[in-house]
């Protein structure tokens, strides 16, 4: 006697059961990738890039215009304090006027903080500060200066990495 084993069709309902689960396993996914980008960093650097891209002549003549005349800036973090030195190539300390900085995280547009240097009897610049551990980024300006505006930018750690 031999025994018969019947074998399950692939049906019509079975396509059709795959077909909405791979489908549904991209839709969830698209909608939760959507729902991270849309609550995370927008990716934005600056205001407007076609008035960033017309004074970046301009800073790039200032800038060589300074490493022309031998300035060296130093840029110092210490909890509770960041400090900003700029000398020239005479080794004198160059008046900056009004000094702002900028820092932010490098991805992100949380924990951004904006303040102004005061200037020391030695020549630098100083501030208090206090940041939270981890990357940073740090924009330095000066708009007045003798040779013309000045501008530093720093990527820094806080803290143990």
């Amino acid at each position: 006697m031999t025994m018969a084993t019947k074998t399950k069709e692939f049906t019509g309902r079975h396509m059709w059961l795959v077909v909405c689960a791979f489908f549904g396993t991209i839709i969830t996914v698209n909608i939760g990738m959507a729902v991270v980008s849309s609550t995370s960093w927008t990716g934005l650097v600056v205001q407007n890039s076609y008035v960033a891209s017309q004074e970046f002549e301009g800073k790039r003549i200032a800038h060589e215009a300074q490493v022309a005349a031998g300035w060296d800036a130093t840029f110092t973090y210490a909890p509770g304090r960041i400090s900003l030195a700029v000398i020239d190539g005479a080794g004198q300390p160059v008046d900056l006027g009004t000094v702002t900085l900028k820092v932010n995280r490098p991805v992100g547009g949380h924990d951004d903080q904006a303040l102004t240097f005061e200037r020391a009897p030695d020549g630098s610049y100083a501030a208090p500060l206090t940041l939270a551990t981890g990357v940073w980024d740090a924009l330095v300006q000066a708009p007045a200066t003798v040779e013309g505006p000045f501008e530093l930018h720093k990527r820094f750690s806080v803290g143990a990495r």
